[in-house]
């Protein structure tokens, strides 16, 4: 069979650079459990299983675009790793100061999805997290009153929404489900 426009590979050519978009290469980054680990160019070729030059073009639009951040490392050495920014929600609302193991168990919340629909569902734990540090004792029918609208992170139900949301809120540091589960949370840090 020949190789034609339509296929590229019928030969056993190596991908179209086409195939390799900024959003793919993002992705490699957002897909994993530890989203804060730098990764090198060899660690994105091996993911997509493009080239070094590909690698490095779709970086540099990441960079340029503010997706990623990057330094060198070595003499010869580089690495790139999504921006602190990024990971603990985006600068357009206002940050709450949160303790650092606070944003980790966040980040390392067992919640379902990848790429942007773990980010929103991050970002919905985060706010009800908000909520409850802001209303230390709530029931958990005020909480999602209060939260889901304006955070669904992809849920069409606010039952689906806390089903997932519930469990990872639970697990946050400072965070407290009343003994007799009557559904009254607590938020007992300082």
């Amino acid at each position: 069979m020949s190789n034609t426009a339509d296929d590229g590979r019928a030969d056993g050519s190596p991908p179209s650079t086409a195939e390799f978009t900024p959003e793919r290469v993002l992705s490699v980054f957002r897909d994993r459990t530890d989203q804060a680990k730098p990764l090198t160019a060899t660690d994105v070729m091996d993911a997509l299983g493009c080239s070094r030059k590909t690698a490095h073009n779709k970086l540099d639009v990441l960079v340029e675009r503010g997706d990623l951040e990057t330094r060198k490392v070595g003499a010869r050495s580089r690495v790139w790793w999504i921006p602190f920014s990024q990971l603990v929600g985006s600068g357009a609302e206002p940050q709450q100061e949160r303790e650092p193991p606070v944003e980790h168990s966040i980040a390392d919340a067992d919640l379902p999805g990848t790429g942007d629909v773990l980010d929103d569902r991050r970002a919905a734990l985060r706010a009800a997290y908000d909520y409850l540090r802001e209303n230390p004792d709530t029931d958990a029918g005020k909480l999602i009153t209060e939260v889901f609208q304006e955070h669904p992170a992809g849920y069409k139900t606010a039952d689906e929404w806390w089903d997932a949301i519930g469990p990872a809120l639970e697990d946050l540091p400072q965070v407290d489900l009343a003994v007799d589960h009557g559904h009254v949370w607590h938020y007992v840090g300082g």
